[in-house]
């Protein structure tokens, strides 16, 4: 609801001349609005990261985290016993409780249509549809997109079952890259230096494609380069684009083990060429708006493609669907607009009328996760020593497998997110790991080089 005043001064201020009258005319407009109830579907660190930012917005009503997460209970939300996937219980509740926003944080639930189901009951939801989230949850389908698009990319090959992928694996210089289709949580990626190696990860992918499918793995040529994470918020017509922030996938230091959801995120990112924003603007994300829309597709939500620097520029290695994790948990440090206005926007269809400002400086995320992730990992563990590190106010720790029963005890594969922002990429890495360093559960693990080899590149490095 909004409310326009208007007061002419000069008829208060009579002795003031003709012209300065037409220009002292001052409107004064305020705005009235109703607190939002919203639910989070999903339970990991992008989702407390999203909830911590939402409980900033003056128009925050009630805020319902399903399932949620030790941490989200903890900054006041009501964690709902829903799972993500439980797409009919999440839309029960959502119509009995009148909620006024649902926001999607994981993959799973877009898979399964939440987003189509909301609408068609006349519920906002934030998130695409289930047709649109494919860019995500079909590698091939993306791909495809991105070929029509002309959006620059890395040859692919396309196999439905074992044998096809191992002769096209043959077929390529080694190393080279061996994908699962759909989803894969960050971890159905295998850089293999060998064929021996490559038929051990198709094997273990081939274990879960389902009977009949037509596409079960993608094989690639391993190219060398630096990744990106780029977001950005799309209306179906509009965009707002995010820095960049750089995702560090390898379990080990130095991009060693396996790939994971993710073990720490930078932003923004100062190795950065200058003139790559306005490429992957125009030349990758609205071209993929573009290319989905003329495919008869309405695009809202975020738009998250990985990009891959190479010596021949950039590559689009990926597009997401959702909020990346850990890179949302840094963008939350670093956004100083208020969350809840640029989540409706998108699903009202004006985000072309908002901008997003943010904090000078730099955020930094280092994920804490169970001894052996991302394979087998045990749980049940106490959690020690979260207090102590937020005692930064520079500090937040976002959780993710967590669970309390009186105790903080780990719950998941990826714990905890610990945060920390700085004037430098120093300052916020210096800043993070000190607060590592006062965490401490059974099995703890992390990696000890999150941004380490952006340092080089920060100017403001002090």
């Amino acid at each position: 609801m909004y409310l326009y005043l208007s007061i002419d001064i000069y008829k208060y201020v009579p002795e003031l001349r003709i012209e300065m009258r037409r220009a002292c005319i001052v409107h004064i407009r305020y705005t009235i609005r109703m607190a939002v109830d919203v639910l989070i579907i999903g339970g990991g660190g992008r989702e407390h990261a999203l909830a911590w930012k939402l409980k900033q917005s003056p128009r925050i009503g009630k805020l319902f985290v399903a399932p949620g997460n030790a941490g989200t209970e903890a900054l006041g939300c009501k964690n709902l016993p829903i799972p993500a996937t439980d797409v009919r219980a999440l839309l029960k509740f959502a119509e009995e409780n009148h909620i006024g926003l649902t926001i999607v944080g994981p993959e799973e639930p877009l898979v399964l249509g939440v987003v189509d189901l909301f609408k068609s009951r006349g519920l906002r939801i934030f998130g695409p549809t289930k047709t649109a989230a494919q860019v995500e949850t079909s590698k091939v389908f993306g791909k495809q997109l991105m070929k029509d698009a002309g959006i620059p990319t890395i040859e692919y090959e396309a196999c439905a079952d074992l044998n096809q992928a191992l002769s096209a694996v043959r077929r390529y210089t080694l190393p080279v890259v061996v994908k699962a289709d759909g989803l894969s949580h960050g971890k159905g990626v295998y850089i293999c230096k060998s064929t021996e190696e490559a038929e051990v990860a198709l094997r273990e992918i081939f274990k879960t494609v389902p009977e009949g499918s037509t596409t079960g793995v993608l094989i690639e040529p391993f190219l060398v380069g630096s990744e990106l994470s780029i977001h950005a918020l799309s209306d179906g017509t509009s965009t707002l684009m995010f820095p960049p922030s750089q995702d560090h996938k390898r379990a080990q230091d130095d991009d060693m083990g396996k790939n994971t959801g993710g073990m720490g995120a930078i932003c923004p990112v100062p190795w950065m060429p200058l003139d790559t924003p306005s490429f992957i603007e125009h030349r990758v994300v609205r071209a993929m708006l573009d290319t989905i829309k003329n495919n008869g597709i309405f695009f809202t939500g975020m738009l998250y493609p990985g990009i891959l620097i190479t010596l021949d520029g950039p590559k689009v290695l990926e597009f997401n669907a959702r909020f990346g994790d850990p890179e949302c948990q840094v963008y939350m440090r670093l956004m100083k607009t208020d969350l809840l206005d640029l989540l409706e926007a998108c699903v009202d269809g004006s985000i072309a009328d908002k901008r997003i400002d943010w904090r000078y400086g730099f955020a930094v995320s280092v994920v804490l996760a169970s001894g052996g992730y991302p394979e087998a990992y045990k749980t049940g563990f106490k959690i020690e020593g979260i207090r102590e590190a937020e005692r930064n106010s520079e500090v937040v720790v976002f959780h993710g497998g967590t669970i309390n029963d009186g105790d903080i005890r780990t719950a998941g594969g990826r714990v905890l997110t610990v945060t920390a922002a700085g004037p430098t990429l120093k300052d916020a890495i210096d800043r993070a790991y000190e607060a590592v360093g006062k965490i401490t559960f059974e099995g703890m693990q992390y990696r000890r080089d999150i941004g380490g080899t952006a340092l080089k590149y920060d100017t403001t490095r002090s």
